[in-house]
């Protein structure tokens, strides 16, 4: 039986986001050792990732209107050269300024080539399991923290900080410069985008039509909250986990377990939403993030932090690729990496809210109990905003996603 190319895709884009993103998303495990190394305030570390979310939205809102017009293919591997030259030079950093732009806005604009058009195409190539697919290619965000974390500790305890982060940016060029080149869209998809066709059968026939629509500002609303809610214990919960006494490689593998609930959640709620309609899977997840994500505050040992890792872990790694499901139930595929790149831009502005958030009360409190109770409150916000998703009208064999 013929291997069905999308699946490829698929693997591809997993790959692109466990590295591409997993070296991004490594930052929480350096804060401690780069700050206890050159003296830089976490507050101002921290900052770093800050201005890496908001360039990483700006970038994927650009990167996926350039895939729509020119392939993803040409994106992801300008992502790659991108990534490893940011990572490359922050490792060689002088002071925190520095840092701050280097780490912040080149790592940040390779960030934003990963995801959005990656799951953009993937969307491209499937009517049915489509929910199953982006979720696997969203897994490999579920992964990093499995692998790309273990080894930055792991090459930080035996090397430092600055070597490990140069070994990570020389990794990601290697494995996703030759994986770019198998990045393609279905031939369908991409006659149309040469023709300069765009789909009329499905709300905001065009792109600026669909940034218009309620659907659009419903999920983008939704998701910016989603990451406010979660962004900031993912970023700060290994330094808070090694405030409460535990050992750093300790306290790093409650970051690996919130990843491999994640890898579970995205598969869980990935085949339940191709079942059971995807808004009521994404409000129920967002409902589990947020009392997850105010538990932290009362977790001070291992098996505890563990035990809500678990859940918070599942609950937003879950609902993370769902928001790309609706996307294309809404809307024309032609148009994805436009729509899904905005949809990660405003996930960004939500995403760049913890990190500086949580430093900024740690440093002003000495605690990071108010992190957690602010998480708790935008992350039932979040699922409150979540109920006004407009029901999706479904229309033959091909529509995978049921109003709810």
């Amino acid at each position: 039986m013929k291997l069905h190319y999308g699946w490829i895709v698929v693997a591809v884009g997993a790959l692109a986001t466990c590295v591409g993103m997993g070296a991004m998303f490594s930052l929480p495990v350096f804060l401690a050792p780069i700050s206890a190394s050159t003296g830089w305030s976490r507050a101002g570390i921290a900052m770093a990732m800050t201005l890496n979310f908001v360039t990483m939205g700006i970038a994927a809102f650009g990167w996926g209107a350039l895939s729509d017009r020119f392939g993803p293919r040409r994106v992801v591997l300008a992502g790659a050269v991108l990534l490893a030259t940011g990572l490359t030079w922050a490792s060689r950093s002088t002071s925190v300024l520095e840092f701050q732009l280097v780490y912040g806005l080149i790592v940040g604009l390779a960030g934003g080539s990963f995801m959005a058009p990656m799951i953009a195409t993937v969307t491209q190539w499937f009517d049915e399991h489509r929910a199953l697919a982006v979720s696997l290619v969203s897994a490999g965000l579920a992964v990093a923290p499995m692998t790309v974390s273990p080894f930055a500790s792991w090459l930080i305890a035996a090397q430092g900080w600055r070597t490990a982060q140069l070994t990570i940016g020389v990794a990601a060029a290697v494995l996703l410069i030759p994986a770019s080149l198998l990045v393609r869209r279905p031939p369908s998809v991409a006659a149309s985008a040469v023709a300069g066709g765009v789909a009329s059968d499905t709300p905001g026939a065009t792109a600026m039509q669909a940034l218009k629509s309620p659907q659009f500002a419903v999920l983008a609303l939704t998701f910016f909250a989603c990451c406010a809610a979660h962004s900031g214990p993912i970023f700060h919960t290994v330094s808070y986990a090694i405030g409460c006494g535990l050992p750093a490689m300790a306290a790093v593998t409650i970051y690996s377990v919130e990843g491999l609930a994640g890898l579970g959640g995205r598969l869980m709620l990935g085949v339940l939403a191709d079942r059971l309609g995807v808004k009521r899977v994404l409000i129920a997840g967002l409902l589990v993030q947020a009392l997850a994500a105010g538990a932290y505050a009362l977790a001070s040992r291992l098996g505890e932090f563990y035990a809500v890792a678990l859940v918070f872990g599942l609950a937003y790694g879950g609902v993370m690729p769902l928001y790309a499901v609706l996307a294309r139930a809404y809307f024309a595929p032609q148009i994805m990496g436009t729509v899904v790149g905005a949809m990660v831009l405003a996930s960004s502005f939500g995403m760049a809210l913890g990190p500086a958030l949580g430093g900024w009360i740690f440093d002003t409190f000495q605690s990071y109990t108010w992190l957690y109770i602010s998480s708790l409150g935008v992350g039932l916000g979040a699922a409150a905003i979540a109920l006004g998703f407009p029901p999706v009208r479904a229309s033959g064999p091909s529509a995978v996603v049921r109003a709810a």
